[in-house]
C-alpha cells in the first residue's frame, strides 16, 4: 500500500462521524485515541519512519485507530532524528546531552532555546515522548532544577523512564521525571513550575483552550511559556482536516494564529509573542516528506502547504 492509498484508509477520529461519535466528549475522546494509539507505535518502533513499516489500519475500543506511515511534522521519513534536530536548531552538545533513543524526531523547533533555562528552575514538558527536550533542560537547570515530562501515551512514559537511566549515567545528574496524564487534565500543582515547554504536541489537543488554561494554573506567578508548534495562517481543506494520519502528523489539529493568541490571554497570560518560523514547513517540502506530498495533492492547484501552514514559536508570561 502507498502512501495516499494509506492515508485514504485512515479517515481520522476527529470527523463528526468517526466511530459514531456524535458529541464533543465522544469526538475528543476519539482523538486522544487516535493520537494515543499512533505514538504508541512510534514509541515502540523508535522513530516515525520505523512505525510505517509495519503499521496497519485497525479498530481499538470501538473507536478509529490510524495508521502511521508517511512522515510530517512529528517523523520525518526522508532523513534521521539527529538531523532534523540540527536543522531545526539544536546544537551538537545538546544532542550530546539527550541519550540517542529518546530523539525519534518529533520536533518542530527548539523550545528548550526558546525558553532561555536557567539554573535551578522546574520545569514542565508537556507531551515529553521519549523524553528528549526533558534531558536537554535538565542539563540547563542543572543540579538544583526539576524537569516533569507529562505524556498521555504509557508507552512512551515507559521509553522516557528507561532513557533517564542513560540520561543519568552521561551526566550525572537525577533531575527528570516522568508522570502519565493528559495535557488537558496536567499532573501538576497550582503554582508549582518556572517554566512550560512544548514541542509540537498543543496542536494535538481536542480542547486548546483547556490546555492553556492548564498551563497558566501551574505556572507560577511571573512564570514563562516557550512552545514550538505548528500553527495555521488559513484554514485547511476538509479532507485534510478530517484525515488520521494529518492530525497525528501535527497539521490537521493545528489552530489558527488568532485563535491561538487569544487562548492563552483569555488563561490569562501575558507578552503573548508568536514568531513564525516558515523555514521549517520548506525543508520538509523540500526533503520530499512523504505525509506532505500527500497533502499537496489535496491542495488546489499551484497552492502550497506554506499558505496554509507554519511552525511558530510561541512564547508568554504569568502575571
Amino acid at each position: 500500500m502507498n502512501t495516499n492509498d494509506t492515508i485514504k484508509s485512515a479517515k481520522s477520529c476527529c470527523g463528526p462521524s468517526c466511530c459514531g461519535a456524535t458529541d464533543s466528549a465522544s469526538k475528543a475522546d476519539a482523538v486522544r485515541e487516535a493520537v494515543r494509539t499512533g505514538y504508541s507505535k512510534i514509541a515502540q518502533s523508535g522513530t516515525w519512519s520505523a512505525a510505517k513499516e509495519t503499521s496497519k489500519p485497525v479498530a481499538s475500543s470501538g473507536c478509529c485507530t490510524p495508521p502511521v506511515s508517511g512522515g510530517g511534522c512529528c517523523g520525518p521519513s526522508t532523513f534521521t532524528p539527529g538531523e532534523l534536530a540540527l536543522a531545526i536548531g539544536y546544537s551538537k552538545s545538546e544532542l550530546q546531552t539527550s541519550p540517542d533513543a529518546a530523539n525519534m524526531g518529533l520536533s518542530c523547533g527548539n523550545p528548550t532555546a526558546l525558553a532561555s533555562l536557567r539554573a535551578g528552575e522546574v520545569v514542565l514538558d508537556l507531551g515529553s515522548g521519549g523524553g528528549f527536550d526533558c534531558f536537554i533542560a535538565g542539563a540547563k537547570v542543572g543540579p538544583t532544577g526539576r524537569v516533569i515530562g507529562v505524556d498521555m501515551t504509557s508507552t512512551m512514559i515507559s521509553k522516557a523512564r528507561t532513557n533517564a537511566v542513560g540520561y543519568s549515567a552521561q551526566t550525572n545528574l537525577d533531575n527528570v521525571e516522568f508522570r502519565l496524564g493528559e495535557i488537558e487534565n496536567i499532573p501538576a500543582g497550582d503554582a508549582s513550575v518556572d517554566v512550560v515547554i512544548s514541542n509540537c504536541v498543543l496542536n494535538l489537543s481536542p480542547d486548546q483552550p483547556r490546555v492553556w488554561k492548564e498551563i497558566a494554573r501551574v505556572l507560577k506567578p511571573g512564570g514563562r511559556v516557550a512552545v514550538s508548534d505548528l500553527v495555521l495562517l488559513r484554514t485547511l481543506p476538509q479532507d485534510v482536516r478530517t484525515d488520521a494520519e494529518a492530525l497525528v502528523g501535527c497539521i490537521a489539529g493545528a489552530s489558527l494564529i488568532g485563535l491561538i493568541e487569544g487562548f492563552a490571554r483569555k488563561a490569562g497570560l501575558t507578552d503573548i509573542r508568536i514568531e513564525r518560523k516558515g523555514d521549517y514547513i520548506d525543508a520538509m517540502t523540500d526533503w520530499q516528506d512523504p505525509l506532505y506530498r500527500a497533502i499537496i495533492a489535496k491542495l488546489p492547484k499551484g497552492e502550497r502547504i506554506g499558505d496554509y501552514v507554519t511552525s511558530a514559536n510561541i512564547t508568554a508570561t504569568k502575571p
